[in-house]
Formats: structure tokens, C-alpha cells, sequence
């Protein structure tokens, strides 16, 4: 297990309040999602060839709101319940959960600039899949925590191994290549 790492971590007073704890995933990958431009990252998306099954645009919005607000409430409540306990060992592993739970958020807001800006796909891939592992290794310390939090990180993991899908589909289909002048409608 890692430590608690401080300088990589929110700090408490976001887990401690749940509004600060829900809204801060949401507002701040939905500044990340407009400042890149939502009707440009809209037409690449709509540009790109995708693989079967990808949803249209419009789907992203409402279930990054969903998935940001749910992932914020799982920390709150992991914080709030580990933190509230008796024993050493469960506050030390509440305190590396919000350590691994920082990270993977940081991730998470790495990967739209990553595809839609910088057009790095590969980087972009390889994002998703630590993003997905380590969001998964946190469910299962969250477990340890409060089962409850866990249970909030499920469908998080499950958008995420359909993510995986779709960027490693789209990147394959495209040539791994998102210049402008590579891409082409399907």
C-alpha cells in the first residue's frame, strides 16, 4: 500500500463537505470540457470514425455530471466514515484512499485535453487504462472503508471500461493519428 501522500491529496476540508466534495469533480471537468471548446470537441468527436456502439455526443454530458457527482459523494462518505473511526489502521488507509482518489481525478481530468486539445490518443489510451485500474483498486480500499462508497465507484468503473472501448476503437480506427488532416468522417 502507498502512503498518504499530502501534496497529492485535496485537501480535507473538501472531503469533509459534501457539496464541496460532489461539486468539485463536476465543475471543475466541466471547466476542462468548455474551455476546449464544447462545439469543436463535438465535431472532432463527430469526425473521427468510431467503433460499434458509441454513443452520440450529446450522451457524455449528462453521464460525466452523473458519474463526478457520485464519485464525489463516495468520497465524502469514505472520508467521513473512515475518518470517524476508532481504529488507527482504517483512518491510515481512509487517508491513502483520498491520496488514490486525487490522483485517479487528475487522471480523469488529463484525459479530454489529452484526446480533444493535444490530440494525443496513445497518451490518451494509456490514460484511461491506469485511470480504470486505479479506480478500481480504490473501489476495493473504499470496500474496506465504507461499502457504501464503494458501491458509488461501480458505475464510474463500468463507463470507464466502455470508455476504454471506445478510445482505444476510435484511436485503432483512426490510425492512432487525430490531426486534422488525418481525420475523416466515417
Amino acid at each position: 500500500m502507498t502512503t498518504y501522500i499530502p501534496s497529492l491529496t485535496l485537501p480535507a476540508f473538501i472531503f469533509e463537505q459534501p457539496a464541496a466534495s460532489i461539486l468539485l469533480p463536476v465543475a471543475v471537468g466541466s471547466a476542462i470540457g468548455y474551455s476546449i471548446s464544447p462545439k469543436k470537441t463535438q465535431a472532432s468527436y463527430n469526425a473521427m470514425r468510431q467503433p460499434p456502439f458509441h454513443p452520440p455526443g450529446w450522451v457524455f454530458g449528462p453521464a460525466w455530471t452523473f458519474l463526478y457527482g457520485a464519485m464525489g459523494y463516495g468520497a465524502y462518505r469514505a472520508w467521513t466514515v473512515g475518518m470517524a473511526s476508532f481504529d488507527p489502521d482504517k483512518i491510515a488507509l481512509t487517508r491513502h484512499a483520498a491520496t488514490v482518489y486525487t490522483i485517479q481525478l487528475l487522471l480523469n481530468w488529463a484525459w479530454t485535453p489529452l484526446w480533444f486539445k493535444w490530440k494525443k490518443p496513445i497518451l490518451a489510451s494509456i490514460d484511461i487504462v491506469a485511470l480504470t485500474g486505479l479506480t478500481a483498486y480504490l473501489t476495493s480500499v473504499w470496500a474496506k472503508i465504507d461499502e457504501r462508497a464503494a458501491w458509488t465507484l461501480a458505475p464510474y468503473l463500468a463507463w470507464l471500461t466502455f470508455a476504454n472501448y471506445l478510445c482505444h476503437g476510435a484511436g485503432y480506427l483512426n490510425g492512432w493519428d487525430f490531426s486534422d488532416q488525418k481525420v475523416k468522417p466515417a
